[in-house]
Formats: C-alpha cells, structure tokens, sequence
C-alpha cells in the first residue's frame, strides 16, 4: 500500500467474510487443549471475556508460563497449516478494511467499527494478531494500541500527531474542525484527500494526549477542561459556552441539561466560590478570570481603575466599573460618594483621597 492513498475512502469496506467462521476453521489444526486456550485467551468461545494466564493456568494447573507456551505454539502452529493458507481471502479483506479505516487504527475504535457484536471483535483481534502482515504498535505514554500494515505511515502519523500535540496549552479548548484543519495541514503529504475530516479524526483517536470533552471540544487529556473531576470543571465549561456572565442557579440547571448530571444549587454555588477561575461579578453572577475581570468589591474596581487612569469624570469610571461588574448605575455612584476613598476636584472629576 502507498502511503499517499492512505484516507480515499472514508469507511472501511465491509468483511466478506464473518470472522468467526475464519477462526473457526483455524482452530481445527490445533489440538483439543490448545484450542480450549486459544478460545479462553482471546473470548473465542461462549464467553466473549478474555481470560489472562493465570486464569487459565488455574484451570488447567499449570503456571502463567506454561500457558503461554501453549498460546505461542497454538499461533505458530495454526501458521504453518493448510488451513490459515486457504484463509488468506479473509486476512486480505481484513486488510482492506484496515486500509480503508486508515491504514493505522486505534484497536479498539477499528473493532468496534467492523462489528459491533464482540465475539465477531474477537475473532478480528485473534486473526490481527495471526495475520503475518499486520504490526501491532502497543499502548505507551502517548499513544493507544494500535495496528497497521505500513510502518512508514505510521512513523509519519505519530511524528504529526506530536507535533499538533505540542502546540496545546493545558488550558486550550479547541474547537473539533479547528483541530482537524490544523491537522489535516500537518498530514497533507500522506493523504490524497485533503479534506477528510473523518480520516483525520480516527487518527486523532490514536493519541493519548489529547481527548474531547463532552462539548465536543478538544484539549489536553490531563486538562480539568477535559478531563472533568467535578462540579466546578462542567460549572466551567457552562459559563465558557455561555460566553457572559451567569447567575449560579442558570449554572447548575444548565449543567443538569447538558451532562444530565444531578446538580444542587448550593453545591455548585460553593464550588463556584472555592475556585479562583471564577469571578464575582454581580449579585450572584459569575464569570471567568480569563475573560479579563478582576477580584474585588465595585469599590476595588474603582480605585484600580483611577490608580491605572488617573482622575476621570463620573462616567467615565461608571463605564469603567461596568465593564467589570453587571451591578446597578446608583451602586457605583454610592461607592464613589465615600470621602474616605475618594475625591471630587475642582473640575469635576473624581480622584484617589
């Protein structure tokens, strides 16, 4: 396979075969223990669970070791039979499916998508795993396991996805067609399509480092944006998507509706209140520091902003304060009144005492 035809379809094509009846006329080479093992190890049989060693080891009384000598002689013999020679039609559609999924795929994404029965899942794993053309690249800090039948394109998709990683704060929350443009820019030299968002979101999939949270946006897997701990991180992502301020009772209904998660009003008031990405603002109504909002009663927000400014004429500092604080005209004209903060000039304008 070329690497530049990587992504010209954007489902894979459908198994001619169903792969459970591969498997089953694979474990005919193979004897009666051997078989039992095989079918335990990879959820083969009734159970679609897979067994670990010990598991079967206590079956049968025999060591974790000994058990896996038996999987490694079942695999190589089932190799060298008559029988994984006439399945050679069903691991080039395997094959092709793969191809078609993306020539490198997230295990458990690409089984999932192949069927969504789990022993017909099994089956595909147990063939991946005997097929001779198929590479397993497993699971690290960065990435999920995964399988491809091209190395060279897998190496190309790892270095561009980290490159993209890089480029994300743990603060970030992307957009999902931003992240996919961004990343479709990055992998233009190995895919024909360039604008195949389908292809460029599996491949994404593949990454451990970075993850959507349940807006649809992408992040940094660690980031509390993605990652939610508690009330106060879906509180976040509410105001975030509100884009101005909210009052902490519109918080908690909201994220009842949009995460269906039980939410008290006071809770999520505390929450609000513990966490210094949130700012008072009004009577009840929070927003977030990032959007540029200060701590502090409107008396605060007054002297920072004639320490900043200087002297300025009353509504000058009326308009100031609303940029920061949703409170009432006369609430600041109160504030400004308190001699032992403030002066009024001869001009008019009011000053620091």
């Amino acid at each position: 396979m070329k690497a530049k035809e990587t992504g010209k379809k954007s489902a894979a094509k459908a198994l001619v075969v169903n792969p459970k009846d591969t498997v089953k006329a694979l474990l005919t080479a193979l004897p009666a223990r051997a078989q039992d093992v095989i079918r335990q190890r990879y959820g083969l049989g009734k159970s679609s669970e897979r067994a670990t060693l010990e598991a079967i080891g206590d079956v049968y009384g025999i060591t974790r070791e000994r058990v896996r000598q038996i999987e490694n002689f079942a695999l190589k013999t089932i190799r060298k039979s008559p029988a994984y020679t006439a399945a050679q039609y069903a691991f080039d559609g395997l094959e092709e499916a793969l191809v078609n999924y993306g020539g490198i795929v997230h295990e458990g994404k690409f089984l999932a998508h192949l069927s969504a029965d789990k022993g017909v899942q099994n089956a595909a794993h147990f063939l991946l795993v005997l097929g001779d053309r198929f590479e397993k690249l497993r699971e690290d800090d960065e990435f999920h396991h995964r399988w491809t039948v091209d190395k060279k394109l897998g190496d190309k998709v790892h270095t561009a996805l980290r490159k993209l990683c890089s480029g994300v704060k743990e603060a970030d929350l992307i957009k999902e067609e931003i992240l996919i443009s961004q990343f479709l820019k990055d992998v233009k030299d190995i895919v024909r399509d360039s604008d195949n968002p389908e292809l460029a979101r599996r491949w994404l999939e593949l990454s451990k480092q970075l993850s959507k949270n349940p807006l649809g946006e992408w992040g940094l897997s660690k980031s509390p944006n993605v990652k939610l701990r508690g009330m106060r991180d879906y509180a976040y992502l509410v105001i975030r998507n509100n884009e101005e301020p909210m009052h902490f009772s519109k918080v908690t209904e909201k994220i009842r509706e949009l995460f269906s998660k039980r939410a008290h009003t006071a809770t999520c008031h505390n929450e609000l209140i513990k966490d210094d990405r949130f700012i008072l603002v009004g009577r009840g109504l929070y927003a977030l520091r990032e959007w540029g909002y200060r701590e502090g009663i409107v008396r605060d927000i007054i002297e920072e902003i004639l320490k900043q400014r200087g002297p300025l004429m009353r509504e000058d500092i009326v308009s100031g304060v609303l940029k920061e604080r949703m409170v009432k005209h006369n609430t600041i004209i109160v504030n400004l009144q308190n001699s032992h903060f403030f002066k009024r000039l001869t001009d008019g304008r009011y000053a620091l005492v």
